[in-house]
């Protein structure tokens, strides 16, 4: 057995001191403008963003949450719409489709925890205005099939990308397979500021105009408002923030997908489910979640041996109390519930130190071979 370890599920504490001497001279010199809000620093942001993924526009919002709800809006999409999207997100995605006044509508999930196209197909009815896929632990969901169905029913697609900045499907980058693809620059997230932030890659530049006005109090101009809308600015020193982790965030996804290798190569393949990537999926591993019985017992455990671990996510969003009046019950999305009962996040970022994922894969090899444990993908 290895030495006892200390394995932090996150380490942001690890990438300040990384970057602490280069970072504190740039945020001195935004500070330094008095220009705290908007500005050309997210003006830079925004113009890189749009260069790098190809699109027409991109807007920066105070959230990602903000990203998902204001594109809603700027869709036209609200009371009396509905909106398909999976039960395994966090409960944001949900809870953006409700702030708008639109109907979340649910669809289970293949084993791979992204939305099942099928299920969303069996979802649609004559009131479904958009699907908003989930991009789950850095994964894209099966976009080619759901945008043929969003084609032939004439719908939207919202990308929930906030878990996958950088990822891509056949060659395609997360954001720029729908109408608009919405990302979270939350600390947790690869690529991350210093609070909260988002962004929104829009197809068209028509939808970022609107989205410009809508995070703006619906300005058009100082004195003129064209419509609601609410403040969701990005600050300056956010945007200078993440400008900055651009520049290392190709060494930060390569680091997570060599830790992910390191885990499928160590832990037991026969009672430690990973979610296969396939050749033409280039997943960035926000998270990496296994699928394991005796979940509960097993977290217990490792944090036992000094490993911090995560559920992402416990309880499936039409379980939540505050779904109850949606009208689901359990036993809705069997294959979503069942996951939730057995995934589990192990530590995949890059402060790891060497040794950390073997110390961390026997650990979890010697719990599963304790117990009967029966493998099952779902």
């Amino acid at each position: 057995m290895s030495t006892y370890r200390d394995v932090p599920f996150v380490n942001l504490a690890a990438q300040y001191a990384a970057e602490r001497e280069e970072l504190l001279p740039i945020l001195d010199a935004v500070l330094g403008t008095g220009q705290w809000v908007g500005g050309p620093v997210v003006e830079e942001l925004e113009a890189e963003l749009a260069r790098e993924h190809n699109v027409p526009s991109v807007v920066s919002v105070g959230s990602g949450t903000d990203a998902l709800r204001l594109s809603m809006l700027a869709l036209g999409i609200g009371p009396g719409d509905e909106v398909i999207t999976p039960p395994n997100s966090f409960v944001a995605s949900t809870a953006a489709i409700v702030s708008v006044g639109a109907r979340p509508v649910f669809a289970d999930v293949l084993p791979d925890q992204t939305i099942d196209p099928q299920a969303v197909e069996a979802a649609i009815t004559p009131r479904t205005k958009a699907i908003m896929p989930v991009h789950l632990t850095g994964r894209c969901a099966d976009m080619p099939a759901l945008g043929a169905l969003a084609q032939t029913k004439h719908l939207y697609i919202i990308e929930d990308a906030a878990q996958a900045y950088g990822s891509t499907l056949h060659g395609r980058r997360a954001g720029t397979m729908g109408d608009v693809g919405c990302f979270s620059a939350h600390p947790l997230k690869n690529l991350n500021a210093a609070g909260d932030a988002g962004f929104v890659l829009c197809s068209t530049e028509a939808i970022g105009r609107r989205l410009l006005r809508l995070r703006n109090n619906g300005l058009h101009d100082r004195n003129t408002a064209l419509e609601w809308g609410v403040v969701s600015r990005l600050d300056s020193v956010q945007a200078a923030v993440i400008r900055h982790r651009l520049r290392s965030l190709d060494r930060t996804i390569q680091r997570r997908r060599e830790h992910a290798q390191q885990y499928r190569e160590a832990l037991n393949p026969t009672e430690v489910f990973v979610p296969p990537c396939e050749f033409h999926q280039f997943n960035t591993f926000h998270t990496f979640v296994v699928q394991v019985d005796r979940r509960d017992e097993l977290a217990t455990r490792l944090a036992q041996d000094g490993i911090g671990t995560g559920i992402h996510y416990p309880r499936p969003i039409h379980l939540q109390p505050a779904a109850a009046a949606l009208g689901y019950k359990a036993g809705d999305f069997p294959v979503a519930e069942r996951q939730s009962e057995r995934i589990l996040s192990l530590p995949v970022h890059q402060w790891l130190k060497p040794g950390d994922i073997d110390y961390v894969a026997e650990c979890v090899n010697r719990f599963v071979a304790e117990w009967p444990v029966q493998r099952t993908g779902s």
